[in-house]
C-alpha cells in the first residue's frame, strides 16, 4: 500500500518540459494500444500519468482522475494535442474538481476535431505529398522523399504547438469561469450530446426493405413509415438498445458487438433489414 501524500494549498505549475513529456508520452503511443471499448483512452493514461501524479498527490484523487481518462476517447491524434492540452491546464488549475468539465470538453470536441484533422492531415496531405513525391521518383528525384520528412519534422513541431495552444487557451477557460465551471460543463455537455446523436443519425446505417402490401396498396416500411414517424429511427432505436445493454452489468461492449453482428446477419438473411428499395 503506498502511503498517501498529504496535498498543500499551494497550486500545481507543470513546468513547460513536463508538459512536453506528457504529449510526447502520447504522440508516441498515439493508437498503438487501442482498443474498441475505449480506444484512444489508455494511451492519454499513459501519457499523463505522470504529470497527474504532480496534480494529485492523493492517492485517492490520483486514480480519480485515471479512471476518468480511461473513458472512451477517439479523435486524429494530431488534433488531440489541443483538447488533451486544454484539459490539462483545467486539471492543473482546478484538480478533481474539474472532472467532469475534463470529460465534457473531450467529448464535445474530439468528434469536430477530428472532421478537421482527417480532411487536412489524413486525406488532403497524403494526396498532396503523395502524388508530388510519386511523380518525383519515377523522374528518378530524391527530393520527394526528402519533402516527406520535411513535412514530417514540420507536423512534429506543429504537434507542440497546439498542444500549448490548448493548454493556453485551457488556462483562460478556468480563469474566465472562475466559480461558473458548471454552466461551462452544462454547456459542453449538451454539446457532446449533439455530436453523438449527429453521428447516430449519419454513421449508424439500418434500413429495412420490406414493403406492407394490400390488394393494389404498395407502402414501402422504411419511407412510407419509419421516415415518417421520424428519420434515422431505425438507427435511434439500435443505439437506445445498446445504451442500455451497455449499463447493465451482465453486457460488456464485447458481447455487444457480437450481438450487433448476429442481429445484422440474421436481418439480413431474413429480409428484415438491408437496403431500402
Amino acid at each position: 500500500m503506498s502511503k498517501e501524500v498529504v496535498k498543500t494549498d499551494q497550486p500545481t505549475k507543470l513546468t513547460k518540459r513536463e508538459r512536453h513529456s506528457a504529449i510526447l508520452r502520447y504522440m508516441t503511443m498515439g493508437v498503438n494500444n487501442f482498443n474498441y471499448e475505449t480506444q484512444q483512452g489508455p494511451s492519454v493514461v499513459w501519457a499523463f500519468s505522470k504529470v497527474l501524479r504532480k496534480i494529485y498527490p492523493k492517492d485517492d484523487e490520483y486514480v480519480e482522475a485515471l479512471d476518468n481518462h480511461f473513458k472512451y476517447f477517439n479523435t486524429t491524434t494530431v488534433m488531440a494535442n489541443i483538447i488533451l492540452g486544454a484539459t490539462l491546464a483545467m486539471e492543473e488549475k482546478d484538480g478533481i474538481k474539474s472532472k467532469d468539465a475534463v470529460q465534457s470538453l473531450k467529448t464535445s470536441l474530439m468528434g469536430p476535431f477530428a472532421g478537421i484533422g482527417d480532411t487536412l492531415i489524413w486525406v488532403l496531405l497524403p494526396t498532396i505529398m503523395g502524388s508530388i513525391a510519386g511523380y518525383m521518383a519515377l523522374q528518378g528525384n530524391p527530393t520527394g522523399a526528402i519533402a516527406w520528412i520535411l513535412v514530417d519534422i514540420v507536423l512534429f513541431w506543429l504537434r507542440l504547438k497546439l498542444f500549448d495552444l490548448g493548454y493556453d487557451s485551457g488556462v483562460k477557460l478556468v480563469t474566465t469561469l472562475g466559480d461558473r465551471l458548471s454552466v461551462f460543463t452544462e454547456a459542453s455537455s449538451v454539446m457532446g450530446l449533439t455530436v453523438v446523436g449527429a453521428l447516430v443519425a449519419t454513421a449508424v446505417k439500418v434500413q429495412t426493405p420490406l414493403t406492407f402490401m394490400t390488394g393494389k396498396v404498395k407502402l414501402a416500411m422504411q419511407t412510407g413509415v419509419l421516415d415518417k414517424i421520424m428519420p434515422a429511427l431505425l438507427p435511434a432505436a439500435v443505439a437506445y438498445l445498446v445504451y442500455r445493454l451497455l449499463g447493465s452489468k451482465k453486457w460488456t461492449p464485447t458481447r455487444v458487438i457480437v450481438l450487433l453482428l448476429v442481429l445484422s446477419l440474421l436481418g439480413a438473411f431474413t429480409g428484415i433489414l438491408g437496403v431500402a428499395n
